[in-house]
């Protein structure tokens, strides 16, 4: 069993266009090839990526089109040699950008290469057929839904402001529609009114997979449909999850070792590869890129081992999210280098305060939530206190004072995260509308 060279996956139908060029020029090349993204490159061989997104976003900002594309702060795209074996990509999968660079030896662009073509390159025959759907969703519910009437300025806007790359519209608990980068592409191409409801620029209907599926017809369904995502759904069609490229990639990856062991040719080359790997791809299965703390799906997992902990000893157990208060002000004014300057900052806040056998995780843009075992609500608004006060007395980057507004919950018995999560959410919703720079409970 051989594995491809880059260059056998990459994809060579590109965009791209010089970083001297403006704005206007790219998103003109954009509307003409139907892109909904285009490579940036200088004078270096250095290569960067406009998206729909980043577009949106400087429209929201009414970024002056007519500046040369060298004047925004693009984001920087990893590179590999065409020449190298696919396996050296998954040193990339820890990148927040799904795309990166295929080039050739003189350092000239080659083609892309993204999720989609190293699914493309995984044979579904050689997958697990033992795991469902449901055993991936289960530990990933959240999901970024909204109704078919809300204005497309607002979902479009909250899409942009927290990092979203799509929405669920959904009616009666059904999926009806999604929203999508290429959704955006569409609606800036023909300078739609975003006063409309969201469901009118939608695509649908939309295709989903039933949550009994297994993870080898998931893949099957992706690659058919040239899909990112899959929509999925219970029996009775209601929204159940959204499973991500990237989540495919980290259950096929277990099965993947197994396979190479069998082929002793390759047997040397592959363990030399996976033993420089594996520390930096489990540590990307449970953290958080940016700040180092847990990530959403690691959390879920101690959050069941420490409510067992709970139950067997008669214990209490609390859990707070707490959201900065007009993060997104921040971004807007500095800029998201250092908007994730101060999530760090925050995050090492947090770290200081909390005690050794307390667990902390970013919820995702600006929110992070703590488990707190054997501490009762009383004693977790002592501690939280502490960390509220202690963030509103720092300094950040660039001489910013920030606050933030946190909701307890105590842990009960019979409790599945969803719900003291939403306890603790419907707190902190309480917080945002008491003032903010507060503590609520419920």
């Amino acid at each position: 069993m051989r594995f491809p060279e880059i260059g056998d996956v990459a994809t060579t139908d590109v965009i791209k266009i010089s970083i001297k060029k403006t704005l206007n020029s790219a998103i003109d090349t954009m509307y003409k090839s139907t892109h909904r993204n285009i490579i940036v490159y200088d004078d270096k061989n250095q290569f960067f990526i406009l998206t729909a997104s980043d577009i949106l976003q400087l429209k929201l900002k009414k970024i002056d089109f007519s500046k040369l594309l060298s004047e925004l702060n693009l984001k920087k795209m990893a590179t590999i040699n065409k020449e190298e074996n696919i396996l050296d990509t998954i040193a990339f999968l820890e990148n927040d950008i799904e795309y990166f660079c295929a080039i050739n030896s003189d350092g000239s662009l080659y083609g892309i290469l993204t999720h989609t073509d190293i699914i493309s390159n995984i044979d579904p025959e050689t997958l697990m057929e033992n795991y469902r759907i449901s055993d991936l969703i289960n530990i990933n519910k959240h999901i970024h839904k909204t109704s078919a009437n809300i204005k497309a300025s607002e979902v479009l806007g909250n899409m942009v402001g927290h990092h979203y790359d799509c929405v669920v519209v959904i009616e009666n608990q059904k999926p009806i529609g999604i929203v999508t980068t290429k959704d955006i592409v569409n609606i800036l191409k023909n300078k739609s009114s975003l006063d409309e409801p969201i469901s009118k620029y939608m695509s649908h209907p939309i295709e989903s997979l039933n949550e009994n599926s297994s993870i080898k017809e998931a893949i099957s369904f992706m690659k058919e449909k040239s899909f990112k995502r899959i929509v999925i759904t219970n029996e009775s069609g209601n929204l159940t999850g959204l499973i991500q490229q990237k989540e495919l990639i980290s259950l096929s990856y277990s099965r993947w070792a197994v396979l190479m062991k069998e082929y002793s040719t390759e047997l040397s080359e592959i363990n030399n590869l996976l033993e420089k790997k594996n520390q930096k791809y489990e540590k990307l299965a449970t953290t958080d890129t940016l700040t180092g703390l847990y990530n959403r799906y690691k959390f879920t997992e101690l959050y069941v081992s420490e409510y067992q902990t709970m139950a067997k000893r008669d214990n209490k157990m609390s859990l707070f999210i707490m959201d900065i208060d007009y993060f997104k002000n921040i971004n807007d004014t500095y800029g998201h280098n250092i908007g994730d300057k101060i999530l760090q900052q925050v995050s090492h806040i947090l770290l200081k305060y909390l005690r050794n056998v307390d667990i902390v995780g970013r919820w995702g843009g600006e929110e992070f939530v703590a488990i707190l075992p054997t501490a009762s609500l009383e004693n977790s608004l002592i501690l939280v206190e502490k960390i509220r006060a202690g963030i509103e007395e720092y300094v950040m980057v660039e001489d910013i004072k920030l606050t933030a507004s946190f909701g307890i919950s105590e842990v009960k018995i019979g409790d599945e995260l969803t719900d003291v999560v939403k306890r603790a959410d419907d707190a902190l919703y309480e917080a945002k509308n008491s003032g903010r720079n507060c503590i609520k409970y419920k």
